[in-house]
């Protein structure tokens, strides 16, 4: 049974672990090796994820999925004012997808951030996410915007696609 729950010191190993395979499964044919892999050793290092574990101004801390102790799957965002949110980052085992997992994820980390008064909640998606589009779309999001992804480095020029919806 999958439980879902703040993650904890003893789940970072866990976190970057699914965040790195689902990042790798999401963008392989969008994005180039080389990003997918600088963007793992900039984002999902098990040191930078120890130091975002918890609470901070803007960040809720990682949202975890456990299924016996094992991290499944992982979710992060924030706080943007007092009424906008944003989910910045929302990764599953790859092996995972399909079973409600994601769901979850989402829906607690809305309720955390509905309780501090937000109403309208954001995330940006890979333009071609053919893992994510549909997913945030089936949860409500309605796309306003695309703009240059924030990791873009050097020349690379990706596209995100800016989502927002009410909650």
């Amino acid at each position: 049974m999958v439980t879902i729950k703040r993650a904890e010191i003893e789940h970072v190993n866990g976190i970057a672990r699914v965040c790195c395979e689902g990042c790798m499964d999401t963008y392989k044919g969008i994005r180039s090796p080389e990003n997918i892999e600088r963007n793992n050793q900039r984002f999902y290092n098990p040191e930078r994820i120890s130091k975002e574990i918890g609470e901070s101004p803007g960040w809720e801390g990682y949202i975890v999925a456990l299924d016996q102790n094992k991290v499944v799957g992982a979710i992060g965002g924030g706080m943007l004012d007092n009424e906008e949110s944003e989910v910045y980052v929302l990764f599953l085992d790859p092996n995972r997808r399909g079973e409600g997992i994601g769901t979850k994820l989402l829906d607690f980390l809305s309720d955390m951030q509905r309780a501090k008064g937000a109403k309208k909640q954001w995330v940006s998606v890979q333009k071609g996410n053919m893992k994510g589009i549909p997913f945030y779309e089936r949860r409500g999001f309605r796309k306003v915007s695309e703009q240059l992804a924030y990791s873009n480095t050097g020349e690379e020029d990706y596209l995100s696609l800016r989502y927002v919806r009410e909650i």
